[in-house]
């Protein structure tokens, strides 16, 4: 779907109001019986109606005064969707959104929601025109928001739309060599620079986590570097950003339970997604900041020659890993990523990862999960950003006590650190191989939905790619 800016509406032309309660409806609403019908649902207090002038409708949203602007503005996007599924329930192929308060921030947040639910991966039905949204362009008319902000929003939702697909694609269309594909077209498009290692390039850097988890597969790793860097960028040093790649993850030999838990398995490479997302998003905003992104990519598979529970395994930093569990795969070759990242001398490393299950099982699908020891004001930015685009942060201790629980007797770290605090362990030991300031995020809860959630949909949620988006523009 489209968003454009509109400079008028028509009389022919199906509507959205955004309005509160105390608005003047007038021009829009003159006939008694829909006056009275307004009269009724505000008295009712209806948030979402409608009024049927087929071959025109006018679509309302009223703006809770109750809420939090932060809880407002989320209630809105998400009569986003609430609306988004009226609007193609009548086969609309375009309409006009604009508001009766003006409030830019409340009516940019409702078309944010709109085209976040548009969204479908309808890929593999035979007969997908059946199910096919109609909703095709959305027009915003407002005096208070500008073409640029507009086409910016577009941008945005456009990169969402990317990441949703790239987590939505089974192995069967998406290994490793077919993600870093779809990297470079993304980069293509959007205008970042993307270089990729592939199997003997990756061998002759001696990354040694990311060949131990590839070592079960039939198909390659590889190592994905995304550069936008504008001429006029304002950091004179990087912020690189490592997004987890597992494409399809099955435990390997430390073999996941299928229901529940593997069968969705095609998400762990979500971190990866947002990556690539954010880049696109940046490039295509031309955003002043120079970021780097870094995607090791492999399935996790228990075939014959699997890295097993007691092997020791050298990182690329020459630090010795003792494999417990082949499940705890991330950590391993997101530790090469993240080394690698310390050869850019970046002003800040951070990685996002469906990392583990103890992040989901902690806070569910509510928020992500985030640690680090970068310094208070990018953690604080974050969280910001966090609560602007209601993509939140729940922020975990990183206390040096729970490095002690990745000791091991006979390697410099274990890669699972016991029963207690999964989440922070696995983020302490991801800590370990970088010296940059460093803050880690764990999406395991809100990367994908099984069932429908709002404007995040069904599958792919995209989260991380709207954060990182808002945090970077902010540097």
């Amino acid at each position: 779907m489209k968003i454009i800016k509109a400079d008028q509406i028509t009389s022919k032309e199906s509507i959205i109001l955004i309005a509160r309660k105390d608005n003047s409806f007038t021009s829009w609403i003159k006939v008694k019986q829909d006056k009275d019908y307004l009269k009724f649902c505000l008295d009712q207090k209806k948030k979402q109606f409608l009024f049927n002038r087929y071959p025109q409708w006018i679509f309302v949203h009223i703006i809770d005064e109750e809420k939090t602007d932060i809880e407002s503005l989320e209630e809105t996007r998400k009569a986003g969707r609430i609306i988004s599924d009226l609007v193609n329930s009548r086969k609309l192929k375009s309409l006009v959104i604009t508001d009766l308060e003006g409030n830019k921030n409340h009516l940019m947040a409702f078309a944010e929601g709109m085209a976040l639910s548009n969204y479908q991966f309808n890929k593999y039905l035979n007969k997908k025109e059946e199910k096919q949204n109609s909703l095709g362009t959305l027009k915003i008319f407002s005096k208070n928001i500008s073409k640029q902000k507009i086409d910016e929003l577009d941008r945005i939702c456009r990169a969402v739309y990317w990441t949703r697909n790239l987590v939505n694609e089974p192995l069967s269309t998406l290994t490793a060599v077919e993600l870093s594909r779809e990297i470079e077209k993304m980069g293509k498009e959007a205008g970042f620079a993307v270089e990729v290692f592939h199997k003997k390039k990756i061998e002759s850097l001696r990354m040694g986590g990311l060949l131990a988890v590839n070592k079960g597969s039939i198909d390659p790793p590889t190592f994905s570097i995304l550069t936008w860097k504008p001429a006029k960028a304002k950091n004179k040093k990087p912020i690189v950003l490592v997004g987890k790649g597992v494409v399809y993850d099955t435990g390997g030999l430390s073999l996941k339970p299928t229901h529940d838990s593997m069968d969705y398995m095609k998400c762990d490479m979500a971190g990866a997604a947002a990556v690539a997302g954010t880049l696109y998003a940046l490039a295509k905003n031309k955003v002043p900041v120079h970021v780097i992104g870094l995607i090791p990519a492999t399935d996790n598979r228990p075939d014959g020659n699997a890295y097993v529970p007691g092997d020791v395994v050298r990182m690329f930093d020459g630090t010795t890993v003792e494999v417990l569990n082949t499940d705890a795969e991330g950590r391993m070759i997101l530790g090469d990523a993240l080394a690698w990242a310390d050869k850019l001398d970046p002003s800040l490393v951070l990685d996002v990862a469906t990392l583990t299950g103890s992040a989901h099982a902690a806070i569910g699908k509510y928020g992500i999960v985030a640690m680090g020891n970068a310094d208070r004001k990018e953690m604080e930015s974050l969280k910001d950003s966090g609560e602007s685009v209601f993509e939140r942060i729940a922020e975990f201790p990183f206390w040096n006590e729970y490095s002690e629980l990745l000791k091991s007797d006979i390697a410099d770290l274990k890669n699972i650190g016991g029963r207690y605090a999964g989440a922070i362990t696995a983020g302490k030991f991801l800590e370990h191989f970088t010296k940059s300031p460093y803050i880690h995020l764990d999406i395991a809860g809100p990367s994908y939905n099984k069932l429908r959630d709002s404007y995040r949909g069904i599958g792919g949620s995209g989260i991380g790619v709207r954060l990182l988006y808002d945090f970077l523009k902010k540097q």
